[in-house]
């Protein structure tokens, strides 16, 4: 070996995990390295939540020139070049780019290499002709998408997240594997972009989402257009014609099949844990990722995962949660541990769905007497203003009041969940959003309003009646 680097911290993927903990090492005057055999930024930045949104974006556009008449607006007919809609994304995704960029973690003073590793013992990653002998590694690795050994997939052109976005052309009619948040996302944005747009999902879509909620979104994207077909597990794939495919889907009434143009696959994604040399390194990792404990850490003490590949939600703030705990315990020693309670997440259809915190069934399992309280869409000004009443706001709390998770359906259901999660981590009751004075028209009103209807049964109180006719006496 030509090299040896020695340095307080090494972090292995530039995804959203691993360029947290390398910048947040460097400023505290760590040395740190950091290996990317890929494209800086990780998943997010270059395949999933920036472009996604970007497309998203591009299709709500052409749905607001569609829904303009109902206001009052008259547009034209709509018209999409989808070639300015593929420049429109990479444009987004160069304009993010520089924050992520080897050159401004060197600049951070960051040692920034452009190559996969290898641990070959259990404390030693080489690579290339450099050995790596950090005080600590962290592993940050990521996820990939999860592609199922269905016959014939390998004989036909299909899409993930990963290439989706390479597209110049629209499809004509796109098929998706896949009814997860991807898959609804991606549905919705492609039929209101003018494509024809067929789901097929084994089980049901949104089927890890609350039921209730998640309902609202299934039955507002089939609104749109799209073809969602649940209880259809994939049997097979083929060639249809010059350039399209047919899928085969087993479902209670028998064999059917699919054809068209395009076929993307979305039905999630795996841990990148292959070439690592793992084994080597004393680390345990099975199909879901890196087994790590409450702090991270793996079964060598020296080596921390985070992110993607630890095993847990795949969410871009997650890993940057994960890298919190991290850095604080290579630093200084007292990293806390990861409380999955404080997990938010979104999907950003139309209408959004976002979660925070328990579910109703796991808060039944855990505090078993709980409240339920749910404020509509409909029932809030500002949704009537925009014609978004298409919603509801549900809040799960203890009996006495404490807020331990919510989930709100509807237009910016992504923002309005913050409220929330702050509510959640802070174990706050609902006290302190019914005192709380929000401005008038906003969507943030229906958090406060569904608040105060946990006081709707006292209202029936005979006591509560009768104070107020003694106090009555008094003037």
């Amino acid at each position: 070996m030509s090299d040896i680097l020695r340095p307080d911290i090494c972090v292995i993927g530039a995804g959203s995990a691993g360029l947290t903990i390398a910048a947040a090492g460097a400023a505290f005057g760590a040395s740190v390295v950091l290996l990317e055999k890929g494209k800086m930024g990780g998943d997010c930045l270059n395949y999933g939540c920036v472009p996604s949104k970007a497309l998203i974006a591009a299709a709500k556009h052409a749905h607001a020139i569609a829904e303009a008449k109902t206001f009052g607006v008259s547009a034209g007919e709509i018209s999409v070049d989808y070639k300015r809609v593929h420049d429109h994304i990479h444009e987004v995704i160069a304009a993010i780019h520089p924050n992520d960029s080897e050159e401004r973690f060197t600049g951070l003073g960051v040692n920034v290499i452009r190559a996969a590793g290898r641990f070959t013992d259990s404390r030693t990653l080489v690579t290339g002709e450099t050995e790596i002998k950090a005080r600590r590694f962290v592993i940050a690795t990521g996820s990939s998408p999860l592609v199922l050994p269905i016959p014939g997939l390998d004989t036909v052109p299909y899409f993930t997240n990963e290439s989706i976005f390479d597209l110049t052309k629209l499809p004509g009619h796109l098929v998706i594997i896949g009814g997860g948040p991807i898959g609804m996302e991606m549905s919705q944005a492609f039929v209101r972009l003018g494509a024809e747009v067929t789901v097929l999902e084994a089980f049901t879509a949104m089927g890890k989402d609350d039921p209730e909620l998640a309902g609202r979104v299934v039955d507002a994207v089939r609104a749109d257009g799209v073809t969602i077909r649940e209880g259809a597990k994939v049997t097979k794939v083929a060639k249809h014609g010059r350039a399209g495919v047919r899928v085969t889907v087993e479902t209670d009434s028998g064999e059917d099949t699919v054809e068209a143009s395009d076929l993307l696959v979305a039905v999630g994604r795996a841990p990148n844990v292959s070439d690592l040399g793992l084994e080597e390194a004393g680390v345990a990792c099975d199909r879901s990722g890196i087994k790590v404990n409450a702090k991270l850490r793996t079964t060598n003490r020296r080596i921390y995962a985070a992110g993607d590949i630890a095993g847990g939600y795949q969410f871009t703030h997650w890993a940057g949660y994960h890298a919190g705990l991290v850095i604080r315990s290579i630093l200084f020693r007292f990293g806390g541990k990861v409380n999955n309670d404080l997990i938010t997440w979104a999907t950003y259809t139309d209408p959004e769905l976002a979660h925070v915190g328990l579910t109703e069934d796991q808060a039944r399992q855990r505090h078993r007497d709980i409240r339920i309280l749910r404020w509509p869409y409909a029932e809030n000004d500002r949704a009537q203003t925009e014609r978004a009443t298409t919603g509801e706001v549900k809040v799960i709390t203890t009996k006495k009041g404490r807020i331990v998770g919510a989930g709100v359906v509807g237009r910016n259901a992504g923002e309005l969940i913050s409220l929330w999660a702050l509510a959640t981590s802070q174990k706050l009751n609902v006290k302190a959003l019914t005192g709380t004075v929000l401005p008038y028209p906003t969507l943030s009103e229906t958090a406060k309003r569904a608040a105060v209807t946990y006081y709707t049964p006292s209202l029936q109180s005979p006591w509560l009646k009768r104070l107020i006719r003694f106090l009555k006496l008094f003037g």
